[in-house]
């Protein structure tokens, strides 16, 4: 099951018309490569924890090196892996230069494999982060209520 909050937002390309309502999901947490190798061993994989981390860890590194040399990395059932480029416009492309190149990007793109996940995740709507921490933060004092402004509410991703 994935929690979910919603959060009133205004669109900052047009700061005058009234606010929507967003979904955002609320992450249980971050799994790092060791609990993702426990994960693995738990499922009956072949390789033990240290092979699993090492071979994530090798993939990162190779990852970036054959990125580094122009190849866009495919993983499979899991998708793609490439490069791209943020860059300020120049009036011409003689004017363009290297210093106009500004970063260079990760992207990931999933497999098909992930393409059913609306029809097979499970959603429960929960409040705000804002909301809880007020509530909490009310209740530790004695309070019977809460009060915070959703205008005020930020955006977060759990991390």
């Amino acid at each position: 099951m994935i929690d979910y909050a919603v959060v009133l937002m205004s669109n900052p390309q047009k700061p005058d018309e009234p606010k929507k309502a967003y979904a955002f999901l609320q992450s249980r947490g971050t799994l790092r490569i060791d609990d993702i190798a426990d994960h693995m061993v738990a499922h009956g994989c072949n390789y033990d924890r240290g092979d699993i981390i090492a071979i994530l860890v090798k993939l990162v590194s190779c990852s970036k090196e054959l990125m580094l040399d122009g190849y866009r990395i495919e993983l499979g059932d899991l998708g793609k892996l490439y490069l791209s480029v943020q860059s300020n416009g120049a009036k011409t492309k003689d004017e363009f230069t290297r210093a106009n190149i500004k970063a260079v990007n990760v992207n990931f793109t999933a497999s098909s494999q992930y393409n059913d996940l609306l029809e097979k995740v499970s959603l429960h709507k929960v409040p705000t982060r804002r909301a809880v921490a007020a509530t909490l933060a009310a209740e530790n004092e004695g309070k019977t209520s809460a009060d915070w402004t959703p205008e005020a509410e930020d955006v977060d991703d759990g991390d």
